[in-house]
């Protein structure tokens, strides 16, 4: 009798210690994560000219989940912009517009024939949101300016004869002289003797001239026509985000250094005291229980064995 009795305790005894230890493998098991819905990119980024507004374009199919599409605020080029609105557009099976796409081409002349030749009369073109087609180029729109101006520097000569001159004094010999719109300096002078004893003065003037020329042309022209593109069951998204200038950061003051002893405990942004007891991790909590379970398995143990040895 008393053998069966002890038989049955030890059975109790590893039922109890099996059911704590799940018990405390149930309480220490972290719930699992819900699954990430996959990111989302766009198609097309447009921005307005005064950087208040952002629309980012994203084309789905059906497998994909909207939910991916990012929702955060985010700075760019000097504004905080937010997500204002979120609107779905279903997109037609043939989706088609007019477009224009204005082009520019270097040209080493202005001559009309030269400059056409450098324009094909029709352009594959794509569109940023992914339309294409083919364009026709617009010859009213064509326009040719100047890239810039060079300039450039030659020397220029002249000669001056001077006869009847008395004697051979360089005195009668003018110093500068102005050709074509160019002043020239004095030189050299020889001197020819008359029949009657005068002389003749044949001066030599030189010079620099310096004339600009055009470096090169620029071309544009307009292509117009339509462009399209097959949607496949595909869905439209477009986040509207509402941008606000952003203010310069403040220069921060020599002394100017807030002291962390007077930092208010009930900041949400003031650091966390590593020794204050209300912020133990989770992971330490649950460290305690399987400790909780052996001293329970050992009270429940002695509690067993106090009642085998009053049987006996």
């Amino acid at each position: 009798m008393k053998r069966k009795t002890i038989t049955h305790a030890a059975r109790l005894l590893c039922v109890l210690a099996l059911a704590m230890s799940m018990t405390t493998a149930a309480f220490a098991a972290d719930p699992p994560e819900p699954a990430q819905p996959s990111p989302c990119y766009p198609t097309a980024v447009t921005r307005s000219e005064d950087g208040g507004e952002i629309r980012k374009m994203y084309d789905l199919g059906p497998e994909d989940d909207p939910a991916g599409i990012p929702r955060s605020d985010f700075e760019q080029e000097g504004y905080h912009y937010t997500l204002t609105d979120l609107l779905k557009q279903e997109l037609p099976a043939n989706e088609s517009r007019q477009h224009t796409e204005t082009v520019s081409v270097p040209s080493q002349s202005k001559d009309m024939g030269a400059v056409l030749a450098l324009l094909p009369q029709t352009k594959e073109f794509v569109t940023e949101d992914g339309l294409a087609g083919t364009l026709a180029l617009k010859l009213d729109t064509v326009k040719v300016e100047v890239t810039g101006y060079g300039s450039s520097t030659k020397s220029v000569t002249a000669t001056r004869t001077y006869p009847g001159l008395a004697d051979q004094d360089t005195q009668y010999i003018p110093k500068s002289i102005s050709d074509n719109g160019h002043s020239l300096t004095l030189q050299t002078v020889n001197w020819q003797t008359e029949g009657d004893g005068h002389f003749t003065a044949v001066a030599s003037y030189s010079g620099s001239a310096t004339s600009s020329y055009v470096k090169g042309y620029t071309v544009t022209a307009d292509y117009a026509g339509t462009v399209s593109r097959i949607n496949l069951n595909k869905i439209r998204y477009v986040a509207i985000f509402e941008g606000t200038a952003l203010e310069p950061a403040p220069t921060e003051e020599p002394g100017d250094t807030t002291d962390p002893s007077l930092t208010d405990p009930a900041d949400p942004t003031a650091p966390v005291d590593p020794t204050d007891p209300t912020d133990t991790p989770t992971g330490e909590k649950n460290s305690v229980l399987p400790v909780v379970a052996v001293v329970v398995v050992v009270l429940l143990g002695g509690g067993v064995f106090y009642f085998i040895k009053r049987r006996r």
